[in-house]
């Protein structure tokens, strides 16, 4: 480690909100780990790992690339990737037994012609519904339809059916209730259609943790697995986040009154300050959008002033303090705590927007 910013992944926890996860659901019901993004920053391998020790059936991630990757860490659970791969890329899914999300027979047609006869591996597929989130899956019966004699092929498993929640972390229930109805109905389709299909599920995190009754066959936890989750609308249990993020003032100066910092002269002391650089930017995934949060220094709060520069920022400082200092930018020092949840909300957005920010310059320290 050659800088003092650095963040600490407690594999425990991922493992043991994993274990609270799974004890919430029916015991017939399997347990899919989403590590995409890098194990949305922590680590794609590691929190696979500790999934798998926590009991999980299966893994999803977003894209072809992070499946081989995983594939390649040693790996070996299922995994579903959860964005439909060009179909040239088929061969790769099936030698490496990877399981694919579809969405149109057109993709059938054009995978046809890059799937070689000699492979006699079986294609696994969820088939992917829209039911309201308005991002990817077919939304109509005549898509279905379309789909129906490519599913029933020989050589082709439908190993699941599946939609997503735009509102599960919302108080108000009415839409998500909409899309559990509409999803209600596609299903009927597959019994109509005489396909069979293995697993159902729609269910995400939120959807999970607030309504184990919506679990169906399996549910995909992600950003739960992490410690991410909607607190105040869950009562059946109390996750832990597993990163903490940290550094160090790598210099300290005395700010006089009217003299500024910061590019565009962005902050201008009012008084006689100290000012702490930290070495952490939006080259790091701290982004200037978080400029005006809190930081501890000394188990105290000290506020980020001037624009957030590609890879340093500056706190102002309760009085001087010794260069190598630590400081908290995510996680407890003292009796204070900085979360993941206070700075999401600062962006108006959600804390995995924040992990996943996180880039590779910051070196990952696993801890159990």
């Amino acid at each position: 480690m050659f800088r003092a910013t650095r963040a600490e992944v407690r594999l425990s926890k991922i493992r043991n909100n994993m274990v609270k996860i799974r004890h919430t659901l029916p015991e017939t019901v399997k347990l899919m780990a989403v590590v995409k993004a890098d194990g949305y920053g922590h680590g794609d391998a590691e929190a696979a790992r500790m999934a798998e020790q926590a009991g999980a059936d299966v893994l999803a991630v977003a894209y072809l690339n992070e499946a081989l990757r995983l594939r390649s860490k040693g790996i070996t659970l299922p995994i579903l990737i959860l964005t439909p791969i060009y179909p040239q890329e088929i061969m790769f899914a099936l030698e490496h037994d990877l399981m694919l999300t579809v969405t149109s027979a057109e993709w059938f047609k054009e995978m046809r012609a890059y799937r070689h006869h000699s492979c006699g591996k079986p294609l696994k597929v969820h088939v992917k519904l829209d039911t309201g989130l308005g991002r990817l899956g077919m939304k109509t019966r005549e898509e279905w339809e379309e789909l129906v004699p490519w599913l029933k092929a020989d050589d082709v498993i439908v190993d699941g059916f599946y939609t997503h929640f735009a509102t599960a972390g919302k108080e108000d229930t009415t839409f998500m209730k909409r899309q559990y109805s509409r999803f209600l109905d596609m299903m009927g389709w597959c019994e109509d259609s005489g396909v069979h299909v293995n697993l159902y599920h729609c269910a995400g995190s939120a959807a999970a943790l607030r309504f184990p009754e919506l679990a169906m066959d399996m549910v995909r936890i992600g950003a739960a697995m992490f410690g991410f989750y909607p607190e105040r609308l869950v009562s059946s249990v109390r996750l832990e986040p597993a990163l903490s993020l940290y550094s160090s003032l790598m210099q300290v100066k005395l700010l006089r009154k009217g003299e500024c910092i910061g590019y565009d002269n962005s902050y201008q002391a009012k008084e006689d300050e100290w000012i702490g650089t930290v070495p952490i930017g939006y080259a790091d995934g701290w982004s200037q959008s978080l400029q005006g949060t809190e930081m501890l220094v000394n188990g105290q709060r000290v506020p980020v002033v001037g624009k957030i520069c590609m890879d340093q920022l500056m706190v102002r400082l309760p009085g001087p303090c010794e260069p190598g200092t630590e400081v908290a930018l995510i996680g407890a020092q003292g009796e204070d705590c900085i979360t993941f949840a206070e700075l999401a909300a600062h962006l108006g957005s959600v804390p995995q927007e924040i992990s996943t920010a996180i880039s590779s310059r910051v070196t990952r320290i696993y801890k159990e």
